[in-house]
C-alpha cells in the first residue's frame, strides 16, 4: 500500500516517525458521461478565462478570492512554512475513553505504519499503552491543506488514525425529532423487544453491497446483447395504520424465516409438529377418506355389472384388487357355460 503522508507522531517528547496509508478503499462502479445520440465521451476543459485557452496542470495554481473578487494567489510553499507544530507532526493532546467520542465526528480512516527500525520501539511502546488503558489518543495534524482533528486507535498489532470533524463542524439536531406528544406503550416496547431479539445480530464480514452486484450484472448483461435482469416487484410503503399489528406480523415473519433455516431440524423431533405439518396431515387423511370412497362406489358399480354378489361380498379393500376380481369373473364364467350346456344336451 502506498503512504499519502509522511511525518511523525509527537507523544510527549516522544517523536515516532511514521507513514500514512488509506486503510479503506470505495468499490463503487464508476460511469462516465457520454453524449447520448453517439456515445461520445463528455470532457471537462480548463480554460484561462482572461485568455480564453485551454490550459495544462502544470499551468494551474491555487488562490483565494477576496470579498472584492481579487484572487490572492497562495502557493505550495506558503503552505509548507505555515507556523503550526501541526504541518509534519500528528500531535497527541488528550487519551480519553473511546465512548467519549461521537460516531457523528468520524471521517477517514488510515493505517499508521512505522517508518523504518528504529520506529518500531517507541511505536510498540503507543500501541501497548493504548491497549493496557483502554483509551483512544485525540491528535491535531494537517493533511491537505488544512489542520484536522484526529483519534488513534488500536486494531490488532496496527494504530488506526481516524480523521474527526471538529465539534462546530456537527451540525445541532434542531428540528428534526418528532415536534409531537406520542406515548408509547410497555406491551408496543415488549414486543419491539421481542422483534430485536429474534432478528439477532449478524456478522458485518458477511454483509456486501447488493447495489454494486446488481449494476455489475445489468453491464455485463449489457455488454453481451442480453436483457437485463427485471427489477424486483415494489413493497408495499404505505401508511401504518396499527402499529400493534405491524409489530405483531414483523415478529411472526421474523420468527418463520429463522424457522426456515432449521427446518431440517424441527423435521426430526417428534411431537413438535408446526401449524404447516399439522395442515399437511389434515390434507392427507382427507384425501385417504376422499380415495376409500372413490373405491367403494367402483366396487358398486362392478357388482351392479353383473359380477357374482357372493364374490363382491367376501371380497375386501385389503386383500382383492380390481384386476382380481376380474380375473376370479373370467374363470367362473366357463364354468357356467359348460353346465348350461350340459343341461340343454341331456
Amino acid at each position: 500500500m502506498r503512504s499519502i503522508w509522511n511525518g511523525a507522531i509527537s507523544f510527549g517528547l516522544v517523536s515516532i516517525p511514521i507513514k500514512l496509508v488509506n486503510a479503506t478503499e470505495s468499490h463503487a462502479v464508476s460511469f462516465r458521461q457520454v453524449h447520448t445520440e453517439d456515445n461520445g465521451r463528455i470532457r471537462y476543459r480548463k480554460v484561462c478565462e482572461l485568455e480564453d485557452r485551454e490550459v495544462t496542470q502544470s499551468e494551474i495554481g491555487k488562490a483565494y478570492e477576496g470579498a472584492d473578487g481579487e484572487m490572492i494567489p497562495i502557493t505550495e510553499e506558503d503552505l509548507s512554512h505555515l507556523p503550526l507544530p501541526t504541518a509534519r507532526t500528528i500531535e497527541i493532546v488528550a487519551f480519553v475513553p473511546a465512548e467519549r467520542i461521537d460516531p457523528l465526528q468520524m471521517d477517514a480512516a488510515y493505517y499508521i505504519a512505522a517508518a523504518g527500525a528504529p520506529a518500531a520501539k517507541p511505536y510498540t511502546l503507543l500501541r501497548e499503552a493504548l491497549k493496557r488503558s483502554h483509551k483512544v489518543a485525540i491528535a491535531k495534524f494537517a493533511l491537505r491543506g488544512r489542520e484536522r482533528l484526529g483519534m488513534l486507535r488500536v486494531v490488532g498489532d496496527v494504530i488506526v488514525l481516524h480523521g474527526l470533524l471538529w465539534p462546530d463542524e456537527v451540525r445541532a439536531p434542531e428540528g428534526v425529532a418528532p415536534d409531537v406528544d406520542v406515548t408509547v406503550r410497555d406491551k408496543e416496547l415488549d414486543l419491539a423487544d421481542a422483534l430485536m431479539d429474534t432478528l439477532g445480530e449478524v456478522d458485518l464480514a458477511d454483509l456486501h453491497d447488493e447495489y454494486r452486484e446488481a449494476v455489475e450484472e445489468v453491464i455485463a448483461a449489457k455488454a453481451a446483447g442480453e436483457t437485463p435482469p427485471e427489477a424486483f416487484a415494489p413493497t408495499d410503503s404505505g401508511k401504518v395504520l396499527d402499529l400493534m399489528a405491524a409489530l405483531e406480523k414483523s415478529v411472526r415473519e421474523a420468527r418463520e424465516s429463522r424457522g426456515a433455516e432449521g427446518e431440517a431440524e424441527v423435521r426430526n423431533l417428534h411431537g413438535r409438529g408446526t401449524p404447516k405439518e399439522t395442515g399437511a396431515k389434515k390434507s392427507t387423511s382427507t384425501t385417504g377418506k376422499t380415495a376409500a370412497k372413490k373405491t367403494a362406489s367402483a366396487r358398486k358399480s362392478t357388482s351392479k355389472a353383473g359380477e357374482p354378489k357372493g364374490t363382491a361380498k367376501k371380497a375386501t379393500a385389503k386383500s382383492t384388487s380390481k384386476a382380481a376380481e376380474k380375473k376370479a369373473a373370467a374363470k367362473k364364467a366357463p364354468a357356467k357355460k359348460k353346465a348350461a350346456s350340459g343341461k340343454r344336451s341331456a
